[in-house]
Formats: C-alpha cells, sequence, structure tokens
C-alpha cells in the first residue's frame, strides 16, 4: 500500500505502519497489520492542500485535530466510534488515539449544507453539484435544505480523489451500506451543525469516513471528524450569502497557494511552494479559535 514518504518515529511498544497525506499509523510492536485489532493513529503538523503534501508545517495542528475530533466524538454519541484511548507514547501525547482497526469503506462521506468551494463552480456551469440538480438563483453561501450527500472515491497519496455518483457508490459498497453511509453522514451533519451555530459557528460541509467493525460488523465512524482539515467552518456573525465568507479552516492556506502573491499555478502539476512564516502563523490561529469556540476550552499546546 503506497503513502506518503516521510520521517516517523520510534515509539515504544509501536511498530510504524503507514503515513497518509497527514496521519502516520502504527501497529503493536511484532504484530503484523493483517493481525492487530488495534492501530496507533498519530496526527501530524502536516497540512495538504490540492491533494499536495506541503513542504511548510503548521505547528501544534496535530494536537488541535486531535483534542477537537475527541471532543466531537463525545458529542456525537449516537455515532460508533474507533477510539479505543488516548493513551500513547509520551513522544506524541495529545496527538494520537489508540483505535480500533476498522475495514474502511473506499469513499469520502461528504455532506454539503451550503453551497461554495467546487460545489459553486459545478453549480454555475450546470445547476448541479454532483450531478444533483439544484433550485436555479442561488449564490456563493446558499444554505442547501437538506444537506447533500455527494459522496467521492478515495484516492491513493498524490492522486485526486474523484467525486461519484450515488450508484457508483453502491457499485463500490453495494446498496444497503451505501443507504446507510449516506444515512448516517447527512444525520452526523445535521447534529453537528445545530451544535456548531450554538457557538457562533457555521457548519458549511464536512468529510467523514466509517468503516466496519471486524467484530461486529458494525458501521463505526473513522479517522478525524469535524476538524479544520475536514471541514468548512464559518464565523456566524459575518456569514452573508453572496460573497466569500470568513473561515476558520485550511481554506486561508488554499487562498494564498491560488493567489498572485504565492505564484503557483494548481494545474501546473508542480509542488506548491512553502507557506511564508505570516501565513503558518495565521493558519495556526485559525485552528486554535475553532477549536476554542466550538469546545470553549483554552487550547494549550
Amino acid at each position: 500500500m503506497a503513502g506518503f514518504q516521510t520521517d516517523v518515529l520510534a515509539l515504544e511498544g509501536w511498530d510504524h505502519f503507514y503515513s497518509g497525506k497527514v496521519r502516520d499509523l502504527y501497529v503493536p510492536a511484532g504484530v503484523s497489520f493483517q493481525d492487530t485489532d488495534r492501530v496507533l493513529v498519530v496526527a501530524s503538523d502536516r497540512i495538504s492542500a490540492y491533494d499536495f503534501v506541503l513542504t511548510s508545517e503548521i505547528p501544534d495542528k496535530g494536537k488541535v485535530l486531535t483534542q477537537l475530533s475527541l471532543w466531537w466524538f463525545e458529542q456525537l454519541g449516537d455515532f460508533a466510534n474507533h477510539v479505543i484511548s488516548t493513551e500513547a507514547p509520551a513522544e506524541v501525547a495529545g496527538r494520537a488515539m489508540v483505535c480500533k482497526k476498522l475495514e474502511m469503506y473506499p469513499i469520502e462521506c461528504i455532506a454539503r449544507g451550503y453551497l461554495t468551494g467546487s460545489g459553486l463552480a459545478e453549480y454555475k456551469v450546470s445547476s448541479t453539484v454532483c450531478e444533483l440538480p439544484l433550485p436555479a438563483g442561488l449564490v456563493d453561501g446558499s444554505r442547501l435544505e437538506p444537506a447533500l450527500f455527494t459522496p467521492s472515491a478515495k484516492a491513493e497519496v498524490g492522486e485526486h480523489d474523484e467525486n461519484i455518483s450515488f450508484e457508483q457508490t453502491v457499485d463500490r459498497v453495494g446498496t444497503q451500506v451505501a443507504e446507510a453511509l449516506r444515512e448516517k453522514t447527512v444525520a452526523l451533519y445535521e447534529q453537528a451543525e445545530k451544535i456548531a451555530r450554538e457557538r457562533g459557528i457555521i457548519l458549511a460541509d464536512t468529510k467523514v469516513e466509517f468503516g466496519a467493525d471486524p467484530a461486529t460488523g458494525q458501521i463505526t465512524l473513522g479517522d478525524e471528524v469535524l476538524t479544520p482539515d475536514s471541514s468548512r467552518f464559518w464565523d456566524a456573525q459575518s456569514y452573508a450569502p453572496g460573497q466569500a465568507q470568513a473561515s476558520f479552516d485550511k481554506q486561508f492556506v488554499r487562498d494564498w497557494l491560488t493567489s498572485q502573491a504565492s505564484g503557483w499555478d494548481k494545474t501546473s502539476g508542480q509542488q506548491p511552494p512553502a507557506l511564508p512564516a505570516e501565513i503558518i502563523e495565521k493558519t495556526r490561529a485559525r485552528y486554535i479559535e475553532a477549536y476554542e469556540r466550538l469546545t470553549g476550552r483554552t487550547f494549550t499546546a
């Protein structure tokens, strides 16, 4: 299985198995991935954009994503999740979780509650989002009711995820699982959207991943959940349809990469440039603000 090539930590009691764009997976020392029922999921400070892992890192990002995911797992108790414990080696304390090894479905489960980003670009051309028809007259930031389920097919590191139809999802995982993934994704989004709104944050869209628990067959929430890496968070106070929204996610990084200041062409296939110190610090501040506003807690590195 191909993965991201990066320096890995030597962690007592654990062997490195695989690195994704922003997470590193470890298995118990001396045990193969096939034979284990648990993995150590370590969130790095790496950041990805436009399917590239940037050469710049965002300090404390791994801790923010892990702590926020853990908080959301607590809020979403109706959804089974993969977390077993947070007991991890000292080197990765605060940014690691011991989790059940799930049989992950090859689907990125995306719920869109607002029209923006790639969905808006498609809508302007065809009045659809991921081939789902929408009414005329919508603008950047328009609310979508009910929220849309717009899955994509997971790609290997360095490849592009592919938007797929519900019928194509059925082809990949079967009708029963596809319908369950759609129902769970939209229900999770709707519950989280209400929680976030109470805290002055609009959850515009989010990506979640599910897998089957090998012991029970239960569809289980895995990976991260409702973080600035996997979701768009907007400031409810300044929200106004018809314009770009103030956000607390990595859209800030995407905006800089596609600006004249970066000098990078996202269609070139070339690695994006390193982020300036100012962009790194402002991105870190946005991630921390999202964590603190959502949880009501003060982030400590």
